[in-house]
């Protein structure tokens, strides 16, 4: 099922590419309904919402933590010239308060830093994971998404450095594992003002979805409504106000997208500018 979250937290199932049936409850609810005996979600049939009459929301708003793999393409590896990858890094933190909706605006903080957008494929978590290998990894995942993974270029430790506020764009729709298929073969574009800077599939992962949640379950306990976001491959580039970005994944449908704006900058008081790792020209 395509599912999204819209107006005041409410779920729903699109139907096509323009119109929305409400869901029972909350994406959380649904998720933990699904959890709980396997159900899948109950539409509401006696009334059907058109898409452009909705305001799409991130679809889940609030999830325990957000676990993000660094370095997970060889050709971003490559182009940030850094020895280590995913399989020495482990996983990094972002705050969940990170998060934003669909079509919402990134607000840069500095005006003497540089930011970059990373593209990547999101996996939702659908069931409690603790210790789990990776041949039932997959069976732990509720569905998959969309997200930006913004970042401030520099020395500062990595989850200070993506997890500002609006630094976390996501959606807009979630495809539930059964119908999403491999997640190891999806198509990933990224576009900035309509250029194409980051095109790539899942294919050239490091280590693979299925890797990703079974290594950060041993590490700490996967819950419900938890996201795993998946690294972000070549093509990373600096943004500024007044900057559209559109990431479109194979599987997912509706593009999410994002503007950038920088209306409260201030200079950035940590020193972090110039270390590493410094992002390509």
């Amino acid at each position: 099922m395509r599912l999204v979250s819209y107006d005041d937290g409410r779920a729903g199932q699109l139907i096509g590419e323009d119109e929305i049936v409400p869901l029972a409850g909350t994406m959380r609810s649904v998720i933990e309904r699904w959890a709980r005996d396997g159900a899948r979600p109950t539409p509401l049939y006696d009334e059907v919402i058109s898409l452009r009459d909705a305001e799409l929301r991130t679809p889940v708003a609030d999830p325990s933590k957000i676990i993000a793999a660094p370095v997970n393409y060889r050709d971003h590896q490559v182009e940030m010239n850094v020895d280590a990858q995913v399989g020495a890094l482990g996983f990094f933190l972002e705050a969940p308060s990170s998060l934003l909706d669909p079509g919402g605006t990134i607000q840069l903080p500095y005006h003497d830093r540089r930011f970059d957008q990373e593209g990547e494929l999101a996996v939702i978590i659908g069931r409690t994971a603790r210790m789990v290998g990776e041949r039932e990894a997959l069976e732990y995942v509720f569905g998959y998404t969309g997200l930006l993974d913004i970042t401030m270029r520099g020395g500062e430790d990595r989850s200070t450095r993506k997890s500002f506020d609006t630094f976390t764009p996501m959606g807009p729709v979630l495809v539930t594992a059964d119908e999403f298929g491999d997640p190891g073969n999806v198509e990933l574009r990224c576009w900035v003002n309509g250029q194409l800077r980051q095109h790539a599939n899942t294919a050239d992962l490091i280590w693979s979805v299925a890797q990703l949640i079974s290594y950060a379950s041993s590490v700490t306990t996967l819950y419900p409504g938890d996201i795993v976001t998946t690294g972000t491959p070549a093509g990373v580039g600096p943004i500024q106000a007044g900057d559209d970005i559109r990431l479109e994944l194979s599987g997912i449908g509706l593009p999410l997208t994002a503007r950038v704006a920088a209306d409260d900058t201030i200079a950035c008081p940590t020193s972090g500018r110039d270390r590493r790792p410094v992002a390509p020209a």
